[in-house]
């Protein structure tokens, strides 16, 4: 079945479990929570560059380092296809980690596309040896979690969700066996895996003890999820949120990656989104995901700063 109204009762429970099994915990932290903590504290998140929006492609993954961590980042989100040209260039896993331990940052996730979920068996097998692949070169980072995409399965027609959470469960048990927790990601322009609903199911379906996933702002716009879904979200079950926003024009049919702006700059609820996830207990890392190409066309050390700056004050006013 792919329409997440068919669902039975036993995998409505199921989905709210994934969602929002937070239950006591998040009740008894918010019932903890000063009002003045919640004006002036600090939301207990790590900001996190993710290198797309520095036009990563074109500068080596070094120098998206030494950029992050110039910018006051604690983190990066880096992506494989950059990983892999640095090591096809003569370098070396041990000399990367090392240098992101030294500018204090750490590597939050990263961005990868093996193909997991597609139909095709072949495909799938050799989608998942690629994941594995992926995974290992970023424990070999200090990493512990790698974006799991509904690569391959974008145009393809909506799939039996209950078999995508046992796709999606092969993939988590390939990644506790290397130690690196494959993030299900919101994907807003595909069939498949393109709404907060839809991925939700999945992870139930999965009915593992890792499954979590990977909201995306423009993602969840782009594929007509509503935000007040973002409440079925339990802190612990999202360990990256891709930060962004979108403009007003042009309209979500037509929106692409590369219209989104920087927090704040656009139409997005960033407020409401901010605070649902602080009262579900989210304290995970907040990576800016950009694909502007006017940014990519200026300083990227004035686009980092620029990002983490607004990035941070939509959290200050999340708070206040």
């Amino acid at each position: 079945m792919s329409d997440i109204t068919s669902m039975n009762r036993r995998q409505l429970l199921q989905a709210s479990a994934v969602g929002v099994a937070v239950g006591s915990a998040v009740a008894t932290s918010q019932n903890t929570m000063s009002s003045e903590n919640a004006i002036v504290g600090q939301m207990p998140v790590r900001y996190c560059l993710n290198t797309s929006t520095i036009h990563g492609e074109k500068i080596d993954v070094e120098e998206q380092i030494r950029i992050a961590a110039k910018a006051g980042y604690t983190g990066v989100e880096l992506w494989l296809r950059d990983i892999q040209r640095y090591l096809e260039a003569g370098g070396k896993l041990e000399s990367l980690r090392k240098q992101i331990a030294d500018a204090g940052l750490t590597v939050e996730s990263a961005i990868a596309f093996g193909q997991w979920l597609v139909d095709d068996d072949m495909a799938r097998q050799k989608g998942l040896a690629e994941c594995g692949r992926d995974m290992e070169i970023i424990r070999a980072l200090g990493g512990r979690r790698i974006a799991a995409p509904p690569t391959g399965m974008t145009k393809s027609p909506a799939m039996d969700l209950d078999r995508a959470g046992e796709r999606y469960r092969a993939l988590l048990e390939l990644g506790k066996a290397r130690e690196c927790t494959p993030q299900i990601e919101v994907w807003g322009h595909s069939t498949n895996c393109y709404s907060l609903k839809q991925v939700l199911y999945i992870c139930a379906a999965a009915a593992h003890p890792d499954a979590c996933i990977l909201p995306d702002v423009y993602h969840l716009y782009k594929g007509g999820s509503d935000f007040s879904e973002v409440a079925m979200l339990a802190g612990r079950r999202v360990h990256a949120f891709h930060m962004n926003d979108y403009p007003a024009t042009p309209p979500r049919s037509e929106i692409k990656d590369e219209h989104r702006v920087y927090p704040g700059d656009g139409i997005a609820p960033l407020r409401q989104i901010l605070q649902t996830m602080i009262e579900n207990g989210f304290n995970g890392a907040l990576s800016l995901e950009l694909f502007n190409r006017e940014y990519w066309a200026q300083d990227p050390n004035v686009v980092a700063a620029t990002g983490l700056a607004k990035m941070k004050s939509a959290v200050a006013n999340a708070l206040s």
